[in-house]
């Protein structure tokens, strides 16, 4: 059996309170605090509880950022998957070791959490975040 659980899944939107009440009011979902800026990735995050897990809700904020980018490149839709897992400094070593591409050699903090992306090309396509809760 795993520690690792999902933490959240991520969509890249243009329009936050667009998407907001679909996922609200169509949904149903609750939305787990305010909207919240981090100037350092350049974007405007919502998380929506969705049983133990979240869905984030991404919004680039500045046009040069990773996101804007993205969204430009491939439109709104699903951006990353995280899950939580119990050391990250372990994961990432050992991902390492086994030959897969990393974005982040060293964990960010924020929040309470270190984190770190792991590039799509080693996970059949699919960015993936690994959280820590410190």
């Amino acid at each position: 059996m795993t520690d690792i659980k999902l933490n959240h899944l991520a969509i890249v939107v243009d329009d936050m309170e667009a998407a907001l009440r679909f996922w609200r009011e169509s949904l149903g979902l609750a939305q787990a605090g305010k909207i919240e800026s981090v100037p350092a990735e350049a974007v405007d995050i919502a998380f929506l509880r969705l049983g133990d897990a979240h869905i984030e809700l991404i919004q680039p904020t500045a046009d040069d950022s990773g996101v804007a980018k993205y969204l430009a490149k491939r439109g709104a839709g699903m951006h990353h998957l995280c899950l939580d897992v119990p050391d990250l400094d372990a994961k990432l070593n050992e991902l390492r070791a086994a030959g897969y591409v990393l974005i982040n050699e060293q964990p960010r903090e924020r929040d309470g959490r270190r984190y770190a992306f792991i590039h799509p090309e080693s996970t059949g396509g699919v960015l993936l975040e690994l959280y820590e809760r410190v």
